[in-house]
Parts: structure tokens; sequence; C-alpha cells
């Protein structure tokens, strides 16, 4: 399960811009070239995986001592690189990400979409991959629902099984993304793989004989090419931090350690109650095998001590107790430091206390947050441009440009702080944004339709009660923030009397 610390992380692949040639229909040299380079980082990704699993090191240990004498081997394997994981997903997308239109703008086509794609679902699947392999990777792509009629549509792609490749500018300019994947009989033999290229307006197919290599020579059919109208690359990268690096990654050795320390103090209670006798000056007779006492039947026999003569005794290993328990909780403390994902069994974490204080105890996984949220937003901003140009092509009407992402993180929350901070925010900070700090909230455009209605349902209630009737098409009415209503003539009308009506 080791890797070369030094080989570049993530799936995509750098190229100069002049050597890509036609990127609308890269060579076989150049995708040969991208997928090899990506297949050396298979290693990692498989590693992280197995860790994030419970297939860790300790597993495969094996004493060799323990073989000889038939002593125990205990194998203990405590899965702190899935409670990370899973911790800081939770963390992260617990909430759904919210999206607020710039001023005067319109996403509803885009959050109509992204309802339809469970996007919420796609997001937390989006995020694991983040943890485990310090970046993810997700297609847009046209799905047929009839003959005549099409969505819009959104995947994750593991990354194992995709390349971005990029030019080799500061910008990192996407030129075309590539997924492939093996392809089997129903008897599970290989056949070849299906090779699919995205560039900025084509899909482009290859399916090979054996392997992954592209050649005229290795093409089982003709190669097919279909247009698609998303104006970018659809492969979108997003990254869990600058280096690309796992959640759990520089904890591995201390996980380790941890689960090597535990499975010792296993072996060695075990090996206690099997403890070996010693017998000094006189041998055992020998059994029906013919053979005498040895160390696989628990006995040892040895010279007699001194002048004590013949005698017998246990031998044991021992081992302070509290001496170890000094150490794994040492080594536990230091997974979580390491990680920022605080151990929520801790003392310090008992009993009831407030969101603001639990703020305070989750200082690090916040500042944690803080950095997978703004490459999360990075990406998000080019899935919003991808889907906006898609649906403007089908005539829908749409402008994310300018358009605010929420990502609020899933922490215990005082709903009455936050509610008193939106109500203090009024008149200071638009609607529109002091709404999305509700936690939950994914369209505060649609809570601000509901308040208006109810605004106007009250009105309605409270001109009833004081004998009114509706007012005309020439007339408005208002109420102040005490609920006063009055009734106005609209400008441009003729003048009549505002007082009550029979």
């Amino acid at each position: 399960m080791q890797y070369d610390l030094n080989k570049k992380r993530g799936s995509n692949v750098a190229i100069d811009r002049e050597l890509a040639g036609n990127i609308e229909n890269p060579s076989f040299d150049v995708i040969n070239y991208a997928i090899n380079q990506q297949q050396q980082r298979i290693d990692r990704y498989n590693m992280l995986e197995h860790y994030y699993e419970g297939n860790q090191h300790i597993l495969s240990r094996n004493l060799e001592m323990a073989a000889k004498l038939d002593r125990a081997d205990e194998k203990v394997m405590t899965n702190h690189a899935k409670y990370i994981t899973d911790m800081i997903t939770g963390f992260t997308t617990g909430n759904p990400v919210s999206i607020s239109p710039a001023n005067g703008k319109d996403i509803k086509a885009i959050t109509d979409a992204q309802d339809q794609m469970d996007i919420d679902s796609h997001n937390t699947e989006m995020e694991k991959d983040l943890s485990v392999f310090g970046c993810a990777y997700e297609l847009l792509y046209i799905k047929k629902v009839s003959d005549a009629t099409t969505e819009l549509a959104i995947e994750k792609i593991d990354p194992r099984g995709c390349v971005l490749v990029t030019d080799d500018t500061l910008d990192k300019n996407p030129l075309f993304g590539i997924y492939y994947v093996e392809k089997k009989d129903l008897l599970g033999n290989a056949k070849g793989y299906l090779i699919t290229v995205y560039t900025a307006h084509w899909i482009i197919q290859y399916r090979t004989k054996t392997g992954r290599v592209l050649s005229d020579a290795n093409l089982a059919s003709k190669p097919k090419a279909i247009q698609h109208y998303f104006n970018g690359v659809p492969l979108i990268e997003y990254r869990n931090n600058e280096e690309r690096q796992g959640d759990f990654e520089q904890t591995i050795s201390l996980i380790n350690a941890y689960n090597e320390l535990q499975s010792d103090r296993i072996t060695d209670k075990k090996n206690f109650v099997d403890a070996l006798l010693v017998v000094y000056g006189f041998t055992l007779d020998e059994g029906e095998d013919g053979e005498g006492a040895n160390l696989k039947d628990g006995i040892l026999e040895a010279p007699g001590k001194g002048d004590q003569g013949a005698s017998v005794e246990w031998l044991t290993k021992s081992f302070d107790e509290s001496q170890l328990q000094v150490l794994v909780k040492s080594i536990k403390d230091d997974i979580h430091q390491t990680s920022y994902v605080p151990n929520m069994n801790d003392e310090n974490f008992a009993g009831t206390i407030s969101g603001e204080a639990m703020k305070y105890k989750l200082f690090g996984l916040l500042q944690l947050l803080a950095t997978k949220q703004r490459y999360l937003t990075r990406g998000i901003r080019q899935r919003l441009q991808l889907m906006q140009n898609i649906l403007a092509f089908k005539g829908q009407s749409v402008d994310a440009s300018g358009a605010t992402i929420n990502i609020v993180p899933d922490i215990p929350v005082n709903m009455a702080d936050v509610i008193s901070n939106i109500k203090n925010a009024e008149g200071v900070i638009p609607q529109l944004v002091s709404l999305g700090w509700l936690p939950g909230t994914n369209d505060p455009q649609e809570l601000i339709k509901m308040l208006d209605q109810e605004k106007e349902k009250a009105l309605k209630l409270q001109q009833k009660a004081m004998g009114g009737e509706p007012a005309t098409d020439n007339e408005e009415v208002t109420a102040d923030d005490s609920g006063n209503v009055s009734i106005k003539q609209k400008a441009g009308s003729e003048l009549s009397d505002n007082g009550p009506r029979e």
C-alpha cells in the first residue's frame, strides 16, 4: 500500500497547447500520453480507497515469531479514515448548497434543472471523493428520456477512469476531457476499452480491441462523433485543496501506529492467557508421539536455577497498561489534531453547549471547511456556466453570472440567533442575501415570494376584519411595520374618498 509521494495528484494532465494539435479532435498520441500519465497515479487512488473501506495495512501484518510458535497475532483495525471522511462530508454538505441570483437576474431554469438532478445527493458524493482522493470530477451531459425529449444530467466520475487535459499556462485552461472504461463479455473476459473524448463542442468515442492504447490497428469499430452544445469541456475538476490531498492522507502513518498498538495490546493479552510454563532442572516425559515437551505445547525446559534445584513457574511478558493507555490517547489525539476533525466522543463535547460555544470548539474544522468551500465554489461556478450555456441553447432565459453560492457548514445552529440576525439585517443587507443564512435554504428567491404572499394574505384579512372591501385597480393597499393598513389612490387615477367604504 505504498506509493510515491513525489508523484502528482489528481487526474489532470497539463500539456503545451501547441503540441496538443487540434483540440476538437485530439490525436491518438496526445490521448495515449494523457492516459499513461494518469495511470501513474492509480496506486495512490487505490491505497486511499482501501483505507476508507477498511482494508488497511494492519490486516496484512504477519508476525514471524507468532507463526513459528503458534501464538496469537491479532489484527485490530479502527477505521479513522472513514470517520474523518464521513464527518467532514457531513459538515460540508449536510446543509444543501444554496445559490442566489445577482440583482435583476434569473436562474430559475438552473435551480429547476438541479432539483431534477437531485443535486444535493450529487454534491455529497462529490465531497466524499474530495475527502478521500483530494479531487473529484463530474460530467454534464444530455440524457435521452424519449424519442422527442432530452434532459440535462450530471454524474460523478471516478478519478481513476478520467483525465482532464489542460494547457500548461498559469490558468490551466481545459482543452478536453477523457473518460475511459474497460468493457467485458458475459464471462467477465476483457473486451477492450470504451474511450470517450469530450472537447468544447464534440463528443468522440473510440472502442479498442484490447487494452487502452489507441491506434488504427487496435480500433474495434469506427469512431463516433456527436456534437454537443455546452460551449465548453463538460468534464469539471474539483479540488479539495491546492495540493489535491485527501482529508485523512496525512494521518495514515498515525492510523497505522494506532492499529498496530491496539493489535499488540490484544495480542499480548491473549498470549498472557496462553503463557509458557517453564520447568527448571528436570525434563518431562515424552508424549505418545515420542517427542518431549516443546514450545508449541506451551512448555519450556531449562537448567536449574543455582542451588534451588527443580522448580516450575509461568513465563509472561509484563506490560504497564496505564502507559499504553497514555500512548493510545496521544496517537488518537494526534489523528484528530492533524485532520482537524474533532473527536465527538471527547468529554469536551459532553452535555449541552450552545451553538456559538460549539463554533469555538470546532474552530480548526471551520478553517478547513473555509478552504474546501472556496474550491467547491470555483467548481460550482463552472457547472453553472455550462448549465447556462446548454439551457440558453434550448431557448430558456437564464443568467447565472454574479450568482452567490452559499455553503453553510452543518454544525449546531442557534436558530433564534439566525432569525435575529436576519431581522437586524433588514434595510442594511438585501433580503435575498440574508435569507440565504437560513440552514437548509437553497432558493432564497422562493422564500421572498412566500413572504410576499403571506403579507398580501395578511393585508386582505385585516381589511376584511375592518369591514372593508378589496381595493380597486386604482387603489393600492399598504401596511406599515405595526401592521396598520391604509388604502391610497394610485398615481394618475381620479381622486376618491380614502376613508372606509360601505
